[in-house]
């Protein structure tokens, strides 16, 4: 324990890391500042005490913006908008040939796909803020006091100018901080919400509606929901590759095995993010439909498969993880170029003949450990209806915090964080927060 805190402390001795520390401390109090902001013209404890309870994707989506969507302040719309439009971005890359010249211009190229992933932020912004308006006005006046056109422009106006915000403080942290700023501010969100999550765990222990033998079965599942998400995260297949001994005059490189590192999870969270984006179309569709009458068995279905607690609908949404596990994979990952530039420096997979049989290779061996990646997130994601359902917690923010997505994320950024400040201790002749021999995180052999 002695070693991660002695770490912490070179931290700050050394000028550059402490000014970014610093730096991203500061942009990270600000999002929190201007998440308890309300959007003019909402009654916003109101809004809580409807909201305040909600299940399924709903919860799901306020554990991202730290509570901002149920309080429907500023920035109700949070990071999601940015984050959507970066995976629809990176997925279109590969199919339009006009982006992908683009990324191979470096960096110009890169910065007028970013130009566009913010032109896209906005427009998902414009449209998700006036479906947001819609459905705040379809509560009631005690929600909403005044609706009409000018509300929906209104908030339209300012949630989308706090999302614009949320972007830019992100895009400063990645730049003068501290780690990746888009996923520090997910991070921060999510830790925002732990606190209530313990209290009403502890509240209802007092109150006797949760056992001490259940508390222990909740910290159980969350010390094997991180344990798994930090194997799974970490996780590579490393295939062996052999270079052949290269003469350059009197200098003599080459000749050594190296390994090419597979990641188990490759694809990350984006597949849950996908997967409930699109359940929340329909969802939020239906919710303003009036159904004829006459019609109660229509009625009735859509009602048992938009369930967040039923079995279609989780069935759906595993379906869904593990469908964009692949999907995303398979945008990303690509064994055939992969194999020619192999071939190109005379690497050779033991075993294997290089080119076509060296692509076949790549691609078997990555969907078979995508499969356990794939079914590993759907696990994770229904967790917290396991908690609510099977072990019958009746709050849905001690389901979201003491097992799911939130941990597998906080899990993520907190190892990439520690990994970006460990470069910099390396750097300047600092330990990291390994052993005192100058151990580092590893990434574990699958």
């Amino acid at each position: 324990m002695a070693e991660p805190i002695e770490a912490f402390k070179n931290a700050f001795k050394i000028p550059e890391l402490k000014s970014r520390i610093i730096f991203t401390l500061l942009m990270l109090t600000i999002y929190r500042l201007g998440s308890h902001v309300p959007v003019p013209g909402v009654d916003g404890s109101a809004l809580a005490a409807t909201l305040g309870r909600g299940t399924g994707l709903l919860g799901f989506y306020d554990m991202f913006t730290g509570g901002a969507f149920t309080r429907a302040t500023v920035f109700a719309l949070g990071i999601m908008p940015y984050i959507t439009a970066s995976i629809i971005l990176s997925l279109l890359v590969n199919v339009i040939p006009a982006l992908e010249n683009l990324q191979k211009q470096g960096q110009e190229g890169q910065k007028k796909i970013n130009d566009y992933t913010r032109y896209g932020t906005i427009g998902l912004c414009i449209v998700q803020s006036v479906g947001m308006a819609i459905f705040l006005q379809g509560l009631g006046r005690e929600i909403v006091p005044n609706p009409g056109i000018f509300f929906i422009a209104l908030t339209m106006i300012t949630m989308t100018a706090g999302t614009a915000f949320i972007m830019w403080l992100g895009e400063q942290i990645t730049e003068h901080g501290i780690g990746n700023g888009i996923s520090l501010i997910i991070f921060v969100g999510i830790v925002a919400g732990m606190p209530t999550a313990i209290t009403n765990l502890l509240s209802l222990m007092r109150n006797g509606r949760i056992s001490m033998a259940m508390a222990l079965v909740l910290a159980f599942m969350m010390v094997f929901v991180i344990a798994g998400a930090i194997v799974i995260t970490t996780g590579q297949r490393r295939i062996p590759v052999q270079y052949p001994r290269q003469v350059k005059g009197k200098r003599v490189s080459g000749g050594q095995r190296t390994y090419l590192p597979l990641r188990v999870n490759q694809a990350g969270v984006i597949p849950i993010i996908f997967a409930s984006s699109i359940l929340m179309l329909p969802e939020a569709l239906l919710r303003n439909i009036r159904i004829p009458e006459g019609w109660n068995w229509l009625e009735t279905g859509i009602n048992m498969a938009m369930n967040p607690m039923g079995f279609i609908y989780n069935a759906i949404y595993a379906i869904l993880i593990i469908f964009f596990s692949f999907f995303y994979t398979a945008s990303t990952f690509r064994p055939a170029e992969m194999a020619d530039n192999m071939k190109k420096y005379g690497g050779v997979i033991v075993g294997v003949r290089p080119g076509k049989a060296t692509a076949d290779y790549l691609g078997r061996v990555m969907t078979l450990i995508t499969w356990s990646g794939s079914v590993f997130l759907a696990g994770i994601a229904l967790i917290p209806v396991i908690i609510i359902q099977v072990l019958r917690v009746p709050d849905p923010h001690i389901a979201h915090f003491f097992g799911g997505t939130s941990l597998l994320i906080l899990v993520g950024v907190a190892l990439d964080t520690i990994k970006q400040i460990e470069q910099h201790l390396v750097m300047c002749h600092y330990e990291g927060f390994g052993s005192s021999r100058g151990g580092r995180i590893r990434s574990r052999r699958f």
